[in-house]
């Protein structure tokens, strides 16, 4: 069974070498690749027995004297991101390819690359190679956004690879701390659980691991990155990062912050809480002023990340398996809309809402899947986004009450925020601009139909998910809980 986990990671690494080497074929050998990484996380997902134990798991030495291993595995919270990832990746490649990118070869070669640099994050049972898969994924997407970007893109790009540089390296200072405490002289995943730490030293690691991991989400106020980068970055750069790349920041809260500091935790916690529910206001009240639409999605995803944020915090099931569900939904979610923003954009050359209208009208595929989109991404019952805000907002209400009341503002603001720009975009007359608006096809259509029967898929039966990670985050909040309980 190791074998296939071996074939995950490095599957993306080999269609990356190739693709580099392909010319103008690079988008279809690119595809091929991701639905090859599709089928492998397909079977894995086949032969995962839904426990608390690691499966698939592959250890072996890798830097022996600093002992470094090759650890990784999977369980059922690495496996929903896993999922994620490689249901995303041909999608977003898909959806570029109505684009005809300057060096294509390079374009699709760093999309694959990114991808095995998220897998091994999802996965690493070190710490060491968490690092390597965590800066190995920064690299590619910096690359994207800083060639194929927009006309800011040196500017906007210099700040997102400084701040999210800044972040690694106290990330980076944690964990050669962790190293020295341990008596296994290793990067063990599981003998960092095991460090006894006192209150103060716990601090310092909660905020060493929690800034790396909240300039990626982001969480306010560490998010002054995001929405100028996913403005500026090319379609498909912008699909990666809302999509996959800030899922690195929730999952690494969730597998390493908790459990390594779960003292840092009951100190700082509820700081962090304070500072996600200020994110969900401060956010969806950005994004009511805003007249692009794509700095619009940009604000209301980081409103969508500080309620996942505020649900992990919240230390409970509910709000465990709501963060990890959403994580899933919000992915496909934001996906979905900023490739019908993209598809309006390359007709249009404008994201301006003022200068649009009128679009359903000549485009009534496209207006359709746009507003199964947007029901997903406001929460309506039946959508994927339901699911996970239902359990989020039950995990913060058990956790405090004023904290929901604040977080549950985020689900009132996001549906009129994103509805008003649905009307304004979509609805009334047709202008000069938009009277010519030609419907989707091709590639659009797949793209667009395969994320709206996952919205709708996902918010009929999402059982099956939420049964695949149950297991997991019972025992991770066990073993929190367990540490503190000791404490006191």
């Amino acid at each position: 069974m190791e074998q296939l986990l071996i074939l995950l990671i490095f599957l993306p690494l080999a269609g990356a070498l190739v693709t580099a080497f392909t010319g103008n074929a690079a988008k279809y050998v690119a595809l091929v690749s991701g639905l090859l990484s599709l089928a492998v996380g397909l079977i894995i997902t086949a032969q995962f027995v839904p426990d608390a134990s690691t499966q698939f798991e592959v250890n072996v030495p890798w830097i022996a004297d600093l002992g470094i291993h090759f650890h990784a595995g999977i369980d059922g919270i690495s496996l929903i991101t896993i999922l994620l990832t490689n249901v995303l990746i041909p999608i977003i490649i898909l959806a570029a390819f109505k684009h005809e990118y300057p060096k294509p070869q390079s374009f699709f070669a760093l999309i694959l690359f990114m991808q095995a640099g998220l897998l091994i994050v999802f996965t690493a049972l070190d710490a060491f190679l968490f690092y390597i898969g965590w800066e190995a994924a920064l690299i590619p997407i910096y690359f994207i956004c800083a060639i194929w970007g927009g006309k800011d893109r040196i500017k906007v790009n210099m700040k997102f690879f400084v701040y999210t540089i800044a972040g690694s390296l106290f990330m980076l200072l944690g964990i050669i701390y962790l190293y020295l405490q341990n008596p296994a002289d290793n990067f063990e995943i599981q003998a960092f659980y095991q460090l006894n730490l006192d209150a103060e030293q716990q601090g310092w690691i909660f905020w060493a691991f929690f800034i790396a991991f909240a300039i990626k989400m982001p969480v306010f106020p560490f998010h002054t990155w995001q929405p100028d980068t996913y403005t500026e970055a090319p379609a498909a750069g912008t699909m990666l990062l809302s999509g996959i790349m800030l899922k690195m920041g929730v999952y690494g809260v969730i597998r390493w912050l908790l459990p390594i500091a779960p003292l840092g935790l009951n100190d700082w916690g509820s700081t962090v809480m304070v500072l996600s529910v200020i994110g969900v206001v401060y956010a969806s009240l950005i994004a009511f002023t805003q007249r692009n639409a794509k700095r619009l999605v940009a604000y209301s995803s980081i409103a969508h990340v500080g309620i996942i944020a505020a649900g992990i915090f919240a230390l409970n099931a509910q709000g465990m398996q709501g963060a990890i569900f959403q994580m899933l939904s919000h992915g496909i979610n934001v996906v979905g809309l900023f490739f019908v923003l993209d598809i309006i954009f390359s007709r249009m050359k404008t994201n301006t809402i003022a200068e649009l209208g009128g679009i359903a009208k000549t485009a009534p595929k496209l207006a359709i899947a746009f507003l199964i989109i947007v029901l997903g991404s406001v929460a309506l019952p039946g959508t994927n986004g339901f699911v996970g805000e239902f359990l989020l907002l039950t995990g913060i209400y058990q956790y405090n009450i004023w904290a929901v009341v604040f977080a549950g503002l985020s689900v009132i603001f996001g549906a009129v925020y994103m509805f008003r720009m649905y009307q304004q975009i979509m609805l009334g007359e047709t202008n000069t601009l938009t009277a010519g608006f030609r419907d989707i096809q091709g590639s659009e259509q797949l793209v667009l139909v395969i994320i709206c029967v996952l919205v709708i898929a996902l918010g009929v039966y999402p059982k099956p998910f939420l049964h695949l990670s149950e297991a997991s985050v019972q025992q991770l909040l066990e073993q929190v809980n367990q540490k503190l309980t000791s404490v006191k």
